[in-house]
């Protein structure tokens, strides 16, 4: 199977996942999302800039209203293998959308690997990487399903935690932290 239809497959389940989690939210393929904004000039000192966008493989966003959306989490795909140069440009383009996006969540999601699991290539080439997935085949088990999701959910909370720590950083009233840690957990499924 293509790596896209596969994608458009998983998507529709994860699109109706997310609705359960709340009708805010968003799951889609092959949306593109800004990853540089390039000033080239300036006119009366306004900066004028030109948008660069990357197609993403599975975006969840959530709508703000019925016009405004704000990206979550991205997803790259790939089917029954990843080379150490996809975890490299993978890695890189997930640094590349949160110079723009701080508060995005970026992972790495392969189907039909075998019994291999997530290659080590992958977290060694993969430092951008939030999450990295492995399912054995391209159609999930219970189990993976429910890992899946339960990594997007926390995934879309991260998200939305980053987003109001950077943006209400000036608020008198807002939270402080003395300590922020982004632990390391692992499934076996």
């Amino acid at each position: 199977m293509r790596e896209t239809k596969w994608a458009r497959q998983v998507t529709a389940e994860i699109h109706d996942y997310v609705q359960s989690i709340s009708p805010r939210y968003t799951a889609d393929v092959a949306q593109k999302l800004c990853y540089a904004n390039e000033v080239r000039q300036y006119k009366n000192g306004v900066a004028e800039s030109i948008e660069t966008k990357f197609e993403t493989d599975i975006l969840i966003y959530e709508w703000i209203d019925d016009e405004t959306w704000t990206p979550r989490v991205v997803v790259e795909t790939k089917v029954e293998s990843v080379t150490t140069h996809d975890a490299i440009t993978y890695s890189k383009k997930a640094q590349s959308h949160r110079v723009v996006h701080p508060f995005l969540r970026y992972g790495m999601f392969i189907g039909g690997i075998g019994s291999s699991g997530v290659p080590a290539r992958l977290l060694r080439h993969g430092e951008a990487f939030d999450f990295m997935i492995a399912w054995k085949d391209l159609k999930p088990t219970d189990k993976e399903k429910q890992v899946l999701f339960g990594i997007l959910a926390s995934e879309i909370e991260a998200s939305k935690q980053v987003e109001q720590i950077l943006y209400n950083n000036r608020n008198k009233e807002r939270m402080k932290f003395s300590a922020y840690h982004r632990p390391l957990v692992q499934y076996e499924v």
